[in-house]
């Protein structure tokens, strides 16, 4: 990106390091993310106004534990580390980390000791008006036991003496907690001070500016050439392709794949959609027969999205080869696909595979354009807005690309496609009919592989179970569990076991992610 100010993110494998980037981003201030061995001249080369290190899984003192250019810290360049990056920090510059007594996971009370500098937007929590402190999520298990030469303490928890330090001389702070989490409050507030007034960005970055140089750099990349965008109706794919659309116009060719693992009626509304409101050369291909033999007697969910990957590909593949020079697939691949399939950043765990991620096979005949690849859901919604696409695809729940597949446990088979069809469409209707739908990241129902006794018409029955699943959520790498109105539950409850032949029982599941993912498979 030619913007003048950024900030530049080294990776030390958190789970958590796009939301760095994305609370960077919030305030109008581009980011890119580098892992943590990027070499010096990369990260000169980049010209950051700012430096953050990211949380990690290891512990410093640990064997090949990562680490970082040691000279970076004496580039002049504010530095602000998180968690492991405050460790790291403590490390390489003289001071001591020692793992904890107590461990510390979860909300703490953070009181600040220095109301100046990064804490300086921090609004008081606390009862005692003579105390400033505020809630933040930890997730850490050593902690500063003696801090660099050149540092003091500007907060502290009952649990870390040291839950936040700063040397203002050379401009390196660090901190304890995690900051870019829903769960710390005033994370925003910490995020922005140290970008805006320690690093004295600009807020520059719009998705107006992200769309011109992304077609600006489409059109460069596939000069000449044509591109087959895998369209699956949702709202990455849909702005992915207008985004190369705007790049390449009439060389771009939609393809919407009915894999058969579709809802209720989606098919033809989404092909509708499309040909209609945005003016898109779609074409669809039935292939519900292909996909539905190949998953025929795979119970595994990994397998089942590396099949599902495979398929989508080769259906593309062959469509394809009906045109000639169409040389590359357009996806909407999002950063939390990335994230929670490979390790392309840092060394972070592998959470599951993405059927268009980690789940494509390692051999294809396209070279892929991904130009959402570093956004979010809530950027793509807004550069969705920015592009003139309708609300009704913007606001779209998230679908996940391999359908429902992957909320059905177990072998998916057309008998049971059509009980979960019916059942998550009356779990839609009833979100919808509460006013519900907009204020909600996703509901769904899935289907459990067990079944259950149950009394129906005086005689007893021995069905299906149907789990409901609704949680509320800003960009899916975090969720809560949504709170649903007792007559909404019961109302979903009560069609479902009553129109939906061979379902006996209703359970409501209240898990967050972390700990849990979004999706059952």
């Amino acid at each position: 990106m030619t913007v003048a100010h950024k900030i530049l993110i080294l990776d030390f494998g958190s789970q958590y390091t796009q939301l760095i980037a994305r609370r960077v981003r919030e305030g109008r201030v581009y980011s890119e993310i580098f892992p943590h061995h990027a070499s010096l001249s990369a990260i000169e080369a980049f010209q950051p106004r700012g430096i953050i290190l990211s949380g990690g899984p290891a512990s410093v003192y640990a064997r090949n534990a990562p680490t970082i250019d040691r000279r970076v810290l004496d580039l002049g360049i504010p530095v602000l580390g998180i968690c492991y990056g405050m460790q790291l920090l403590t490390s390489l510059l003289g001071g001591r980390v020692a793992k904890a007594a107590r461990r510390e996971f979860g909300h703490a009370e953070l009181v600040v000791d220095e109301r100046e500098g990064l804490f300086s937007g921090i609004q008081n929590e606390a009862a005692d008006a003579g105390v400033l402190s505020c809630r933040v999520w930890m997730s850490h298990g050593d902690r500063i036991e003696s801090m660099p030469t050149g540092f003091h303490a500007i907060g502290h928890t009952v649990n870390s003496p040291v839950a936040a330090m700063a040397d203002p001389r050379r401009k390196l702070y660090a901190i304890q907690f995690h900051p870019e989490v829903a769960h710390t409050p005033q994370g925003r507030a910490i995020v922005d001070q140290f970008v805006h007034t320690i690093c004295g960005c600009s807020s520059t970055w719009t998705m107006g500016s992200f769309r011109k140089e992304t077609v600006a750099s489409l059109a460069e990349q596939l000069k000449g050439q044509r591109a087959i965008c895998a369209l699956s109706g949702g709202v990455d794919s849909s702005v992915a392709a207008m985004l190369v659309h705007e790049a390449i116009g009439p060389r771009l060719m939609c393809v919407f794949v009915d894999n058969g693992l579709l809802r209720k009626g989606e098919s033809a509304k989404v092909v509708d959609t499309f040909r209609k409101t945005m003016q898109l050369r779609v074409t669809r291909v039935d292939a519900s027969s292909r996909f539905l033999s190949k998953l025929a007697r795979i119970e595994d969910p990994e397998r089942k999205r590396r099949v599902i990957g495979r398929e989508f590909i080769r259906v593309f593949e062959a469509e394809a080869a009906k045109h000639a020079n169409i040389g590359w697939l357009v996806q909407g691949t999002l950063y939390p696909d990335v994230i929670e399939s490979v390790s392309v950043r840092g060394p972070s765990a592998t959470i599951k595979t993405h059927h268009n991620v980690g789940g494509l096979p390692s051999r294809m005949k396209f070279k892929l354009v991904e130009p959402l690849r570093e956004l979010f859901k809530d950027e793509v919604r807004l550069l969705g807005a920015e592009l003139g696409m309708p609300e009704e695809l913007l606001y779209r729940q998230p679908f996940p690309g391999p359908g429902l597949a992957v909320r059905i446990l177990g072998r998916v088979t057309p008998d049971r496609l059509a009980v979960l069809r019916d059942a998550d469409a009356i779990v839609l209707e009833e979100i919808k009919r509460a006013g519900l739908y907009r204020s909600m990241w996703q509901a769904f129902a899935v289907l459990l592989p067990v079944k259950s006794v149950g009394v129906m018409g005086d005689e007893r029955t021995y069905d299906n179970v149907i789990a409901v699943r609704a949680v509320s959520s800003t960009d899916g790498m975090t969720a809560e569990w949504v709170r649903l109105p007792y007559e909404v539950l019961g109302a979903i409850a009560n069609r479902i076991v009553n129109e939906v032949k061979g379902v006996n029982r209703v359970v409501y599941d209240i898990s967050n992610k972390p700990p849990s993912t979004i999706e059952w498979e």
